[in-house]
């Protein structure tokens, strides 16, 4: 009798504690298969792809009267064997498969646009121009201007990065109700607002390493832009020329590459550089914003696209024009001779032929042509490459001391 009482509040006090045991269990996420159990019922095993299995416990005694819980499975296995609380160890894993991937590493590769280089390519070509150019009349070592580049190209990445997580931080309401933005992590929850912010502070810490790479005035010439980086996402609520906030932004690179090389900025390469580039911006920005301008009008955004309407075509030419104007100005003062204003000429050309071939009713046509932007970039470097180099060899044809005449570090 009094056997028997004790092995029933045995049983009962193991039933108790498998239950507390299920109910520790279910508050946690596993990504490996568990079990939970009740003595002579059954259960549902709900493995990593959420398929069920079923299956039976019973209860056992082993010696000493101690009780045993067993499952039928393929090879049976004790799980209990003593009447002690005892909760299962929480082995979690992570799977960096495919699915890990998408659903950890594509948001904020999307988030930082990353996905998307054409922006860093756009990004990075005033920068590029602009240390070729500082590399033309100076003597720094070509290694110099190289690891320039090459810290600029890492630098262009993060604050492209960093822009496009501060834009969608500032319009996710908006991203909501248009068609092409509707699908960005910070509108679907891929991404949450926390989660953002720790993503922009990651990526302005790396670009301030970047920047404290170079001397102090550049340093304190690219903390400047801050102030642009922050606020352009709020002028295409404000005014309706939200392109011009853009260029300023966007182009500041080539202020800072010259600078980066020299330690100072030469205005009369400087400027006309910055706002040639600030006017090519307005060129392919607009041309971009064509493909959300419906979308854009019914949720109150403004663009140069809504602005300039049926003119579009005569304005980006005058834009044109005036980066044209702007870059060869630049050229000229920094005495890239012939080579350079070729590659201005052959810029005219491929931008003339975006412009006036552009369907604007047509969002791919607007697309591609925004891309094609890319490799107007590689035409001025190259021009300025063309450039220095006919102005080195010029030097030495003319027996000239190369040490105190200007020449290009790019091709010493």
């Amino acid at each position: 009798m009094l056997n028997n009482s004790i092995k029933m509040y045995k049983i009962t006090q193991l039933q108790n504690l498998i239950q507390r045991t299920i109910s520790l269990n279910a508050k946690r996420k596993f990504s490996v298969p568990l079990t939970y159990s009740c003595i002579c019922g059954q259960i549902y095993l709900k493995n990593t792809h959420h398929r069920y299995e079923i299956t039976r416990v019973h209860s056992t005694q082993s010696d000493q009267h101690r009780q045993k819980v067993v499952i039928e499975t393929t090879t049976p296995k004790i799980v209990y064997d003593k009447l002690q609380e005892k909760v299962l160890p929480d082995h979690r894993h992570i799977d960096v498969g495919p699915g890990f991937w998408k659903d950890k590493v594509d948001p904020y590769l999307k988030l930082a646009r990353w996905d998307k280089p054409i922006g860093i390519y756009l990004l990075y070509w005033p920068c590029a121009w602009s240390i070729a150019m500082a590399s033309v009349p100076g003597t720094v070592p070509l290694q110099t201007s190289l690891q320039t580049a090459g810290l600029f190209l890492i630098g262009a990445g993060l604050m492209r990065g960093a822009g496009c997580t501060i834009n969608d931080m500032w319009d996710r309401d908006v991203d909501a109700k248009v068609e092409r933005t509707k699908t960005r992590p910070l509108v679907t929850g891929a991404v949450s607002e926390t989660q953002a912010v720790v993503f922009l502070a990651a990526q302005l810490s790396l670009a301030l390493a970047v920047l404290l790479k170079l001397n102090c005035y550049s340093i304190v010439l690219g903390a400047s832009s801050m102030l642009l980086v922050v606020t352009y996402p709020l002028a295409k609520r404000y005014t309706n020329y939200p392109q011009i906030f853009l260029g300023a932004t966007f182009n500041w690179g080539a202020l800072l590459g010259y600078s980066a090389i020299q330690g100072d900025l030469n205005l009369a390469i400087c400027g006309p550089l910055y706002i040639g580039a600030l006017a090519w911006t307005i060129v392919y920005d607009t041309i971009y914003a064509h493909q959300d301008k419906e979308d854009d009008l019914k949720v109150g955004v403004k663009s140069t696209a809504l602005t300039f309407g049926a003119n579009t075509r005569p304005a980006l030419s005058v834009c044109l024009g005036v980066s044209a104007l702007s870059l060869s100005l630049a050229g000229q003062a920094a005495d890239l001779g012939m080579p350079y204003q070729l590659a201005v000429l052959a810029y005219i050309a491929h931008a003339a032929q975006q412009i006036y071939t552009l369907d604007m009713e047509n969002p791919e046509d607007c697309a591609s042509k925004f891309k094609s932007n890319a490799s107007v970039g590689a035409i001025i470097l190259m021009g300025i490459l063309a450039g220095g180099y006919k102005k080195y060899m010029n030097n030495i044809a003319e027996g000239k001391n190369i040490q105190d005449t200007a020449k290009s570090c790019l091709f010493s």
